[in-house]
């Protein structure tokens, strides 16, 4: 049996994500998605959440790209001198390995973006994380533990087959951050399975992310291995709005595209997949 999660990261985001990841959900074959509570366009998505009960909504947990729920002065460790985090995960990581990230601030901030989704009245199907730093070690403890205390029994596993290169041409700089990223996740996957979580066999989406247009997509589709898998994607709109407050050349659009065209939903139906949100694994 092949059963597939696609899910649209960064809701909550910008309304241009959300609105992509509404159409890419009530037009495509978006089933799950993963909520940022620090996002400006928060009480946006919450909205669209409420219009569309069938849509899975997971944590986005975010340290990086963004500002913290808690007071900026209460995670010191985490922020700038514009209380914002760090801007990417390079930054963030060499601060981490550095010693100057305090881990009991990040467990404060973690806990504090949950309980505001929870307060929010959606009951998060997963965790996830913005750029993955849920695997990283130290951190990876902190998430299991947040996982445990509020019952949230699902947890994405960013692990990308090493050998998988799914029709795209990656730079050398993503190809290493990729087989990076696997590494620490097949460690991760062996602690949160071994902790009795739920989690998918297969993932795909990282060498494509923010470039994921109907060829990939389809590539991923038709080749789909048996088992629970995801597929990331980030759908939105207005690709100009977005580029100019995001520097991360994300093609939105294009995925919204490629998520809605009836080549997509013919593919999932030839294949006989099941779409599933994470709320079924």
């Amino acid at each position: 049996m092949k059963r597939l999660i696609v899910n649209a990261d960064d809701f909550g985001l910008h309304e241009s994500v959300n609105r992509g990841i509404y159409k890419a959900h009530t037009q495509g074959i978006v089933a799950s998605t993963s909520l940022m509570a620090g996002g400006c366009a928060f009480e946006d998505a919450i909205n669209i959440k409420r219009s569309c009960p069938d849509l899975g909504v997971g944590v986005h947990l975010t340290l990086v790209g963004g500002c913290p729920v808690v007071p900026a002065d209460k995670v010191a460790s985490l922020v700038d001198d514009q209380s914002c985090f760090c801007s990417s995960y390079p930054v963030f990581l060499s601060r981490f390995l550095r010693g100057n990230i305090r881990l009991a601030e990040v467990e404060q901030e973690l806990t504090a973006q949950i309980e505001k989704v929870l307060a929010a009245g959606v009951t998060p199907t997963h965790l996830d994380s913005h750029q993955h730093l849920h695997v990283v070690p130290g951190i990876a403890g902190i998430v299991l533990n947040l996982a445990r205390r509020f019952s949230i029994r699902t947890i994405r596993i960013p692990a990308e087959p090493l050998m998988f290169f799914g029709g795209t041409a990656p730079s050398i700089g993503r190809l290493i951050g990729r087989t990076g990223l696997t590494v620490l996740a097949n460690r991760f996957r062996r602690q949160a399975v071994g902790a009795g979580f739920s989690v998918t066999d297969h993932f795909f989406g990282m060498l494509s992310g923010g470039q994921m247009d109907e060829p990939t997509l389809l590539s991923i589709l038709r080749r789909l291995p048996e088992g629970d898998s995801e597929i990331m994607v980030h759908p939105g709109e207005l690709d100009a709005d977005l580029a100019a407050k995001y520097s991360w050349g994300y093609h939105w659009n294009d995925e919204l595209q490629a998520l809605c065209s009836d080549r997509a939903t013919a593919a999932v139906q030839q294949q006989k997949i099941q779409l599933i949100s994470y709320r079924e694994l």
